[in-house]
């Protein structure tokens, strides 16, 4: 029986730093590069479809993190994500730069109305000849909300909300058959209007009466994303998703994530295994183990605790400037994003973490497994957390940027195709059937 072949996506964010804090200040990022503009978005896309990669895939937050000091002002002053620029906006510039390269897009369904959000996905489906998905997040962050102006709800009203928004999606992505345009220049019709149908949507949280205002895009709907981590965020990535991003330290974690979202697949109706598993992963590669762990703590080296600091805020609630930078984190209470706070409680095998190591540690790539060595030591790994783990892929966080996704593609990707684990051309036309594929 062969093996299965890893699927690579690269994680990245439309801003000055993306996954390790403070990489804006590494001698190798981005030079000669302006991240404002559209020929480095360019050249990012064309090293990753050199990689064969499946996708870039763009993770966003709508507002700087203002838990820290009850202020956003670490946010600013250290770059934690931030300035952080309009997501999609990219995927026409990296598409346009790209025949094969997919892009994945995070936007919220919290301030935007499904009709506006069909027409804008379907539009750049149609604009990348089919290489869209679209990660479904809900804000979990008050800082957004208090951006907005609107008052955050809990989390399982978010939930149920974002039930109602993708059952209107999908009636308004499926309101036109695919034959629907017939451009009959003889008769004058352009669209068959017996094939697009009126939507009357009547919900709790939307209403919508009429006509999809776009029509059918190559992939009918973008490839459908989801990375809850708690259990209602697994039932519903179970009910929707085509592909999970996960975050876990092990393989232990990634085996027990596996089982669980394949059992819940189950219990929907739906095939074990038909949901790709996309795990992150970040990676330090270099000819030698030397040359690696020295570039490895010359990463580290630029990560203010600070900046770490007010990112874990950010992302799990408390205002960790209040804490002793020795004290456990398992002993505070934490109402933000509960699955990447098990990282870092699992982060040393259950041993007691403090407030310090665990900010330097989140700040490196969000408690993902950070692999350091050469090509052949990554691709061991990579392929233990396939074969024991349950990984269908990696979402590569980045490091220095583009060196990082370079570096990875020139060393790691032929050690993979060479022990036969990963493609050696793309074998479809959509992002759907690039990352569907065995």
């Amino acid at each position: 029986m062969s093996k299965k072949k890893a699927h690579l996506l690269g994680f990245v964010q439309h801003g000055v730093n993306s996954h390790a804090t403070g990489m804006w200040r590494h001698s190798l990022d981005k030079v000669n590069w302006d991240w404002r503009k559209p020929e480095y978005w360019q050249h990012m896309g064309r090293t990753m479809e050199r990689g064969l990669f499946d996708a870039m895939f763009i993770a966003d937050e709508l507002a700087p993190y203002n838990n820290y000091e009850q202020s956003s002002d670490a946010t600013v002053k250290y770059a934690v994500q931030c300035p952080t620029h309009e997501p999609s906006t990219i995927v026409p510039i990296v598409t346009g730069a790209t025949e094969h390269l997919g892009v994945g897009v995070t936007l919220s369904t919290a301030f935007e109305h499904p009709y506006s959000m069909v027409r804008r996905l379907s539009s750049l489906d149609h604009l990348s000849s089919g290489r869209v998905a679209w990660n479904v997040v809900s804000s979990y962050s008050k800082c957004e909300w208090d951006a907005y102006g609107e008052p955050m709800t809990d989390r399982s009203r978010r939930y149920e909300r974002m039930e109602e928004y993708l059952s209107l999606c999908y009636e308004l992505w499926d309101s036109w058959d695919e034959d629907a345009i017939v451009a009959d220049k003889e008769s004058g019709v352009y669209v068959d209007p017996s094939k697009v149908r009126e939507i009357d949507f009547d919900g709790e949280f939307f209403k919508s009466k009429g006509r999809s205002f776009v029509c059918r895009s190559p992939q009918g709907r973008p490839v459908l994303w989801q990375a809850g981590s708690s259990a209602t965020g697994r039932d519903f990535a179970a009910r929707h998703a085509e592909a999970i991003f996960a975050v876990h330290p092990n393989i232990e974690r990634m085996r027990e994530y596996a089982d669980d979202v394949n059992s819940r697949l189950a219990e929907t109706g739906r095939e074990p295994g038909s949901v790709k598993l996309i795990y992150g992963l970040q990676t330090v590669v270099a000819e030698t183990r030397e040359e690696a762990q020295a570039k490895y703590e010359r990463i580290k080296a630029c990560i203010p605790l600070e900046g770490a600091l007010a990112w874990m805020a950010g992302h799990f609630g408390p205002d960790f400037s209040t804490y002793d930078l020795d004290e456990h984190v398992q002993n505070i209470e934490i109402p933000g994003i509960q699955g990447l706070f098990e990282s870092i409680i699992y982060a040393k095998g259950g041993a007691p973490v403090t407030v310090r190591e665990a900010a330097l540690y989140y700040a490196q790539g969000m408690g993902m497994p950070i692999l350091v060595g050469t090509p052949a030591d990554i691709a061991d790994r990579m392929e233990e957390f396939m074969d024991d783990g349950g990984a269908d892929g990696f979402m590569l966080a980045a490091t220095y940027t583009p060196g990082c996704f370079e570096e990875f593609v020139d060393m790691v990707v032929p050690e993979l195709q060479k022990r036969g684990r990963y493609r050696t051309e793309y074998s479809g036309s959509t992002l759907r059937e690039n990352l569907l594929s065995n």
